[in-house]
């Protein structure tokens, strides 16, 4: 973009006005010709070379096997398999504990098991002492769904290695993030790490998993560590960055230590993002433990995975709720903990007043032991005294289908007809090096050569990862499914933000929503679209759809009322001032809502492999099953590598429209 600078200006920077002028307009230039070049080699992919079109097939080095290699090193030459088992064993041994004392499994410490009717009532009661009556209900509720439904010990299976992985997960982070912030060069390490773990999918935290691991909850759990650490990292970071000085003085001043300042000081200023960052890796590490049921691990995501390859969607449904509210719990929990304030009791008071949420708790956990003691019921519920409402819903479910079936036929066909193969085609038919152009091009234009190469380089990896018409056919879906939840959550957030009551509840609604683990939204499109490429977009567009909603919004609430009323005052009609005035100011909110849902339709897409799909994710669920590290790896890091090029292109377009707002 050129440059808009006066003599004056100039004259302060050292050099003509002119010569900056064409400094500035030297990288937009360099990106047009770019662009132009890779739009003149689509139009001329007929009659390229083949070199030009694809690499040839000798070119790609063997990524996999080296990393495969490498791997052979870490695990039989310098055995970090031995330690990688021992410390899942430790990890084993507290899962065991856990489950023994949550549905009875019989290991140590050979305990009887908590009834179901005491573990409802304490998580009532907690809900009830961190956010008050609601989320003693929510969380009440929960609990007697789960036992009543005969899913306890499904549940309690999941919640066992949730339990387990999340505490670990936060400790880890909080060391490495305390780590990064004490010196820059671990930092400076972490960060491109962080970057690249935050961007790969679930799969492939999985497959070095089981090679290392094995299978079973103890694989779920240390993969559930791995994947749910770096946001804790991220929120430890930014929360000691953010401690004030004056308060990091005051303590100097009165004569602590650099390890009483962290531990009294600025860990504790830092109170509202270390508890953000763990309601994070609470809700990672559930939506990783319901994946992980792809590596052995038993509970719900097990049981759902097993009844959706049956398409049995009445008790997959029972399944998704009890998730679903699993979710919106820890949700809940974990955020209602976040904003509580530190109570002082006062010291006037009684002991008994004091611990009156104890009292409470104790008192109503042994009226229910003994109701369990009375009554078995209360202890457990067996399969025969179980509910289900799978065959009401089984029945709701064909009704509605029956009803929609012509319609959602026609579409599926018109879709698949008209708009995903042709499209699909056209992915596929754009020449390598006209995509590498264009993506060089297009990142020139936006950021300048960093911006030129970086793009060029994630580009040239999966072109050169052997993997390049896997990524076009990843990268179409995505595509599509951005466009499709564009239509849907962009009117809806310009229909919400028109007032504030209207406003809260779609962000209510994106809060709620944004809670569900991904699995969760291949439920009502295999119901409607069946096993296909339609229901696995439509499965990606309902997920990328809620952060565009929540951050378009944000974005128009967010706009100066002064501004508001100037347009206002100017005669603007209400379509007017909200393309003139609105949408600008609301862009760069807008565009972080983008990044964040391409992000999401990645992670959305692999899973959806599940379906069926053609794209990176059944490759790489081809390579967990042949525990393939070297291709998982490989694969994941082509779908990072989109993700980041994604990341690198919308941050541009944000700094213009901060610019222009």
């Amino acid at each position: 973009m050129p440059l808009a600078i006066d003599d004056a200006q100039a004259g302060a920077a050292g050099r003509p006005a002119s010569r900056r002028r064409v400094a500035g307009a030297r990288p937009g230039f360099i990106g047009a010709a770019l662009i132009a070049l890779g739009v003149a080699l689509t139009a001329l992919a007929p009659w390229l070379p083949a070199w030009l079109v694809r690499p040839p097939e000798a070119t790609p080095p063997p990524l996999a096997d080296w990393l495969n290699a490498a791997f052979a090193v870490l695990r039989d030459d310098l055995g970090l398999m031995t330690l990688t088992r021992a410390a899942a064993n430790g990890l084993e041994t507290v899962i065991d504990a856990l489950a023994n004392v949550l549905y009875g499994k019989r290991r140590w410490p050979g305990l009887d098991p908590l009834p179901w009717s005491v573990v409802a009532v304490s998580v009532a009661c907690l809900g009830h002492a961190l956010g008050g009556w609601r989320l003693a209900l929510l969380g009440g509720f929960t609990f007697v769904w789960i036992a009543g439904l005969g899913q306890w010990k499904l549940a309690m299976e999941t919640l066992s290695v949730v339990l387990t992985a999340a505490p670990a997960a936060v400790a880890l982070g909080l060391a490495l993030g305390v780590a990064a912030w004490r010196r820059r060069s671990v930092e400076a390490a972490l960060t491109p790490l962080l970057n690249v773990a935050q961007s790969l999918p679930h799969f492939a935290y999985m497959i070095p998993v089981v090679v290392f691991v094995g299978v079973g909850p103890k694989a779920g759990a240390v993969a559930t560590i791995i994947f749910a650490t770096p946001p804790m990292v991220r929120m430890t970071l930014l929360g000691l960055k953010a401690v004030p000085v004056e308060i990091v003085e005051a303590g100097r001043m009165a004569g602590a230590t650099e390890w009483q300042l962290l531990r009294r000081v600025r860990l504790p200023t830092a109170r509202d993002a270390l508890l953000l960052g763990v309601n994070q890796v609470a809700m990672q590490s559930l939506a990783m433990v319901v994946l992980a049921s792809f590596i052995g691990m038993p509970g719900l995501g097990q049981r759902l995975l097993q009844l959706l390859q049956a398409l049995r969607i009445g008790q997959s449904i029972e399944i998704g709720v009890t998730i679903v509210l699993l979710a919106v719990l820890l949700d809940r929990l974990t955020r209602a903990w976040a904003g509580r304030r530190p109570a002082h009791a006062e010291a006037t008071r009684g002991w008994a007043a004091r611990n009156r949420a104890w009292l409470a708790w104790a008192a109503l956990a042994s009226l229910a032991w003994a109701l369990a003691s009375a009554f078995p019921i209360m202890a457990e519920v067996g399969r025969r005294d179980a509910l289900s409402l799978a065959d009401p819903l089984d029945a709701g479910v064909d009704r509605l289908v029956a009803a929609l079936d012509p319609y959602t036929f026609a579409l599926r066909g018109f879709l698949t007809g008209v708009v995903l193969t042709p499209m699909r085609d056209a992915f596929l038919a754009v020449p390598t090096s006209a995509a590498l152009a264009l993506m060089a091009g297009v990142g020139w234009r936006l950021g300048g050569a960093r911006a030129g190469l970086t793009l060029l380089a994630y580009g040239a990896f999966i072109a050169l990862s052997g993997w390049w018409d896997r990524s076009m056919i990843t990268l179409y879906m995505v595509s599509f499914a951005l466009v499709v939840a564009a239509c849907v959550s962009l009117p809806l957030a310009v229909l919400a933000a028109r007032g504030p009551r209207r406003a809260n509840a779609a962000l209510a609604l994106c809060d709620t929503v944004q809670t569900f683990p991904s699995f969760i939204y291949l439920i009502p499109v295999i119901m409607l679209f069946g096993v296909t490429d339609v229901a696995a977009i439509a499965a990606v567009s309902i997920l990328a759809a809620v952060p565009m909603l929540r951050y378009t919004v944000e974005g128009l609430r967010g706009a100066p009322p002064a501004l508001l009323e100037a347009a206002d005052m100017a005669g603007a009609t209400r379509w007017r001032r909200l393309w003139a005035v609105e949408v600008p100011l609301a862009a760069p909110t807008m565009l972080v809502g983008l990044n964040q849902a391409v992000m999401f339709a990645l992670f959305m897409v692999i899973i959806a492999a599940f379906i069926g799909t053609q794209d990176l994710g059944q490759e790489m669920q081809r390579a967990l099953s042949a525990s393939d590290v070297g291709k998982g790896l490989v694969l994941g890091l082509c779908v990072a590598a989109i993700g980041m090029s994604a990341d690198v292109v919308i941050g541009g377009l944000r700094a213009r429209a901060t610019r222009g707002a």
